[in-house]
């Protein structure tokens, strides 16, 4: 009971919160991605089971302590460069994110306006099945891990206590349960903000891939990059409701 009424347990507990949070505005943003290539009726589900996966990846290594920070030992040298296991799963997993974030571009941009029947139509989607869904969710699974590490990692820096840790990835990903909706349909409306998000996650994976060779990018540049851009968007979607209004009006 004294640990609950410590005063900065719970200072603790918020500021890790929102950290994490702040943390998982890329995974949200990628997930919704991927989630609207799905059916309507297999979103919301796509959307629980990636984000749960977020959380129990989370949880895993946050019970596996001494293995996360052991991930900082160097297993090797390459060109005089020190790599550890941390390294490698942030290597791997910013060219993974590059490649995808590259390729949904070019199927959100070209592929639409090349092929008559896009792999997002309703009925190749719906012919795709099992398949596509189980897909999508394997890739959330693996962006989770990588985004999970880097958590996690944060969380053992900033607070040494296993419980307010994992109540802080809890209520975490349970504010994250609930933007997701909003924020993939938002994406999904606009085909302007959908490019702008993957351009971020292009963002993101080269971020991940510096930090793997020690070329720290704060993240505080990153999002300030996305918060100008979103702001910049944000006016010209309401130009555009306003000029689209207005021709509505004069027809």
């Amino acid at each position: 009971m004294d640990f609950l009424l410590d005063p900065n347990i719970w200072i603790a507990f918020a500021m890790l919160t929102a950290l994490e949070i702040v943390l998982g505005v890329d995974n949200i943003i990628f997930i919704s991605i991927l989630v609207g290539r799905l059916p309507a009726e297999l979103r919301d589900k796509a959307r629980r089971l990636g984000l749960s996966f977020a959380m129990l990846s989370r949880l895993a290594l946050l019970f596996s302590l001494s293995w996360v920070m052991g991930l900082k030992a160097d297993l090797f040298h390459l060109f005089g460069q020190g790599i550890s296991g941390r390294d490698l799963v942030l290597l791997l997993g910013g060219l993974f994110l590059l490649y995808k974030a590259s390729h949904e571009i070019f199927v959100e941009v070209e592929a639409r306006e090349e092929d008559h029947a896009p792999d997002t139509d309703p009925a190749v989607l719906k012919s795709a099945g099992a398949k596509l869904f189980w897909s999508i969710i394997g890739q959330i699974a693996i962006i989770d891990i990588v985004f999970s590490l880097d958590s996690v990692i944060t969380a053992v820096g900033m607070v040494d206590k296993l419980p307010v840790m994992i109540a802080a990835v809890i209520a975490s990903v349970g504010v994250m349960l609930f933007a997701a909706k909003p924020i993939g349909d938002f994406v999904d409306q606009h085909p302007s903000v959908k490019v702008l998000a993957l351009a971020f996650l292009v963002m993101v994976g080269m971020a991940l891939t510096a930090e793997a060779f020690e070329a720290h990018i704060p993240k505080g540049y990153i999002y300030a990059a996305m918060a100008f851009s979103l702001a910049v968007e944000a006016l010209n979607i309401r130009a555009r409701g306003k000029r689209l209004a207005l021709q509505q009006k004069q027809a």
